[in-house]
């Protein structure tokens, strides 16, 4: 393994995470101006979730399409070209005219998306020992983690202040601060491995790689089915004003912050306790949240707890760099498609129950229901690798 000096990779891994700041904020502050965007185009909540379900549309045809597509080329310039199409994209948002036109670009904006998260922590667990990469794949997503935490509230509250169009326009920002910040201070790799399109979707051969991205993709869809209506939710069953809602995604970042630093601890020291543990927790909580939503003091410390979900993904992260053999950037890239058609599931999901009998608190118990079939996903992989030669088995 190279060596590289500390604050080389330091440096190289934080520059990559404002590029996850960004990004996180690109994708999830959708989920507070819902009500703004909604009154601006004249839609409802239902419809505008669908802003939600078509940016991780994006995200899980972008990741394995562009890193297929771009398999010969460099890591560190496919980085720097992926940030400049999604600075693009949310500066084309922001001057949306018509609804239309606003998911379009919504879905194109997300296309970038998979692949910038799955090379990135591929080039920050290259810079690392083996027995570290789990903690920098946390560190590169903590940019995610912070985006959660302080800038989705932050953006919310300057939507809501000014205009939704603004927030886009600094995300696009953003990204361009983080395409020059990367420029200078990711080294480059001299020994990166090469690969073709045909190694990459070697990846696609392999039962281990899908079940796991089959944990992601329904396991942590149940966080989503929640979060993606927390700001109607909060306004419509809790009753509290729109004002609360930064303050709620700020508690949601806590949790995210912590569970994401456990996950990280977590999967460099026992990967199998590290995801199952990480579903159990998420079922309980999504299972007690609805109960909750009648109390401002009850709910918001289950706002925390739901934040803690975020503990699953380097330990899935991490499980997927074991699995992929040769194809570890498709493999990488996957592992962010599989979160976003969670997002896209459990967005969907949450606005059937919204309209169902069940109502608001339906989110909660569809939530739980995804968890514990992420659960049964994980005893199956379990399982299954353990019958299959050549396999590092849970």
């Amino acid at each position: 393994m190279t060596q590289f000096s500390k604050a080389q990779v330091q440096l190289a891994i934080f520059a990559m995470a404002i590029g996850s700041f960004a990004i996180g904020i690109g994708e999830f502050v959708i989920m507070g101006l819902l009500p703004d965007v909604a009154a601006d185009f004249n839609t409802d909540t239902r419809q505008t979730g669908h802003l939600i379900s078509l940016y991780a549309l994006g995200v899980v045809i972008g990741a394995p399409l562009i890193t297929i597509l771009f398999a010969r080329f460099p890591r560190k310039p496919m980085l720097l070209a992926l940030l400049l199409a999604f600075a693009l994209g949310n500066f084309a948002s922001a001057s949306a005219e018509s609804y239309p036109f606003l998911q379009l670009l919504r879905f194109l904006t997300g296309l970038p998306h998979g692949a910038y998260f799955g090379i990135a922590c591929l080039v920050a667990a290259d810079m690392v020992r083996k027995n570290q990469r789990g903690m920098a794949v946390t560190m590169v997503m903590m940019g995610l983690t912070i985006a959660i935490l302080v800038g989705n509230p932050l953006a919310t509250w300057l939507g809501q202040l000014i205009d939704w169009r603004i927030v886009y326009h600094t995300v696009g920002a953003l990204g361009l601060l983080a395409l020059v910040m990367i420029l200078f201070a990711v080294p480059k790799h001299p020994n990166e491995q090469k690969t073709s399109a045909r190694g990459e979707m070697r990846a696609l051969q392999n039962p281990q790689v899908w079940l796991t991205l089959a944990i992601g993709a329904i396991g942590f869809g149940g966080m989503f089915a929640v979060l993606s209506y927390i700001a109607p939710t909060l306004i419509n069953a809790t009753g509290l004003a729109p004002h609360w809602i930064p303050v709620a995604l700020l508690i949601y970042g806590i949790g995210s912050l912590v569970g994401s630093l456990i996950g990280g601890w977590a999967a460099d020291r026992n990967l199998k306790l590290s995801i199952g543990g990480s579903l159990f927790w998420s079922a309980m909580v999504l299972a007690v949240f609805p109960l909750t939503l009648q109390n401002l003091w009850a709910v918001m410390p289950m706002i925390l707890l739901l934040g803690s979900a975020a503990a699953l993904v380097p330990a899935l992260q991490v499980r997927l760099m074991d699995v992929a053999g040769e194809a570890q950037t498709l493999a990488a890239s996957l592992n962010h498609s599989a979160f976003n058609a969670a997002n896209a599931l459990g967005a969907w999901l949450g606005g059937l129950a919204i309209i169902s009998p069940l109502s608001w608190q339906g989110t909660g118990w569809i939530g739980c229901a995804l968890s514990l079939i992420g659960l049964l996903l994980f005893w199956i992989t379990k399982k299954h690798s353990r019958k299959v030669p050549g396999i590092i088995s849970l």
